[in-house]
């Protein structure tokens, strides 16, 4: 009889269990709280996850770049809260999925994002959202603004202004006219010093001459002392251009990984990219070299990567002028500046191809698939991804 009854308790209590099961597993889930809002903002972004229908953490090296990212922001009506932003056009910001800004032209922007609250709102979280359409959003450059001191008694506080643009040549502009002047002391030096030498490259008819006015360029030394000289002055000019206007490289995942610069760091982002730009020319001869040995065109690497060399340094003096240009109108033409640069730097990237290739062709004819493919492997191939990374992304 009582085995009978403990049967039946051991019964009721599996069923019990059983029932109970399903809540024990729901509360040992762990189930992330979401990040508390910040007064302020962060370089921890999110993106929504469609599959789950909710934000996640946006990791760099993990998730696929979107178009739009979010951040819960603590905001209090009356409170300034500025920020500041580097903007491509069509760039719109977002507060609680309502449009608050748009960006209409290239530029730097200071923005209040309690002032652009509609009325009525209520102090607590809210929902920032940066939108680009047709692009990638600089990320990298939004910040919180500096904010003004303590304001005197008997004056009145300074309200932020929304949508302030801040004109970007004011931004480093001494630091350019500076690395300018230097470089056109550099050239100068090396003219009155290296004259045989600087004629020999810096001449039109030398550049676009016959083949028998070439060879004598091509048979001397590439890595020369005034060679590598004038490398570092082409890296200098074009690092000015990539810092000054072309800023949307900072934006490259792989380079954001591997060179963590603050945008105000200008010098040191000038630097940095000149060596990114002189190890990619003096690099390009191992790269010849190893695409020689495969195509089994050895010969033609010397001649191919002194024409390089030869190209880059004539179509390189182009670029100080260019930096004037961005210096004298950028203010009041910036997108006139723009087109100019980018007209100037797939001038210099296209040209150097073509120079490449006639200099090739006079050698051994192109016409051959394989001579034409080695080509296409080491000339044409590195130009398409830098007119993507540096003409057309911008």
């Amino acid at each position: 009889m009582r085995s009978s009854h403990f049967c039946r308790f051991l019964a009721l209590l599996w069923l019990v269990s059983l029932s109970l099961l399903p809540h024990l597993l729901l509360a040992a889930e762990y189930r992330p709280l979401p990040p508390a809002p910040r007064a302020g903002l962060t370089q921890d972004w999110l993106i929504h996850d469609e599959a789950r229908n909710r934000l996640v953490l946006y990791l760099s090296d993990y998730h696929t770049p979107t178009h739009a990212y979010y951040q819960w922001l603590s905001i209090r009506p009356g409170k300034a809260l500025p920020i500041s932003f580097t903007a491509r056009e069509k760039l719109s910001l977002f507060l609680d999925n309502r449009l608050v800004f748009t960006a209409r032209a290239p530029a730097t922007y200071t923005v209040d994002l309690a002032a652009l609250l509609p009325a009525g709102s209520t102090a607590g979280p809210h929902l920032l959202c940066v939108w680009q359409p047709d692009a990638l959003p600089d990320l990298a450059s939004f910040a919180n603004a500096v904010t003004v001191g303590p304001t005197p008694a008997g004056k009145a506080a300074p309200s932020v202004l929304a949508a302030q643009p801040r004109p970007r040549g004011h931004q480093g502009q001494n630091v350019f006219v500076g690395f300018l002047l230097l470089i056109g002391l550099c050239y100068g030096g090396l003219r009155a010093t290296y004259q045989p030498g600087f004629t020999r490259i810096y001449q039109v008819e030398g550049l676009w001459g016959k083949a028998s006015a070439d060879q004598d360029f091509l048979v001397k030394p590439t890595l020369t002392w005034l060679n590598l000289v004038l490398v570092l002055l082409f890296a200098l000019s074009f690092a000015l251009l990539l810092v000054a206007i072309h800023t949307n490289i900072q934006s490259i995942v792989i380079l954001r990984q591997l060179f963590d610069v603050a945008e105000s760091a200008i010098v040191v982002r000038v630097l940095l990219y000149t060596l990114l730009v002189a190890g990619f020319v003096l690099g390009k001869y191992l790269f010849l070299e190893l695409m020689g040995y495969i195509f089994d065109v050895t010969e033609l690497v010397t001649i191919q990567y002194r024409e390089f060399i030869r190209t880059i340094l004539f179509m390189g003096l182009f670029l100080p002028i260019v930096m004037l240009l961005y210096l004298g109108l950028n203010q009041r033409l910036p997108e006139t500046v723009l087109w100019i640069s980018n007209g100037v730097v797939s001038l210099l990237l296209v040209g150097t191809v073509l120079r490449v290739a006639r200099t090739l062709h006079h050698k051994t004819s192109l016409l051959n698939l394989h001579l034409f493919s080695y080509l296409c492997a080491t000339e044409v191939i590195p130009l398409i991804i830098l007119l993507k990374l540096i003409v057309f992304t911008y």
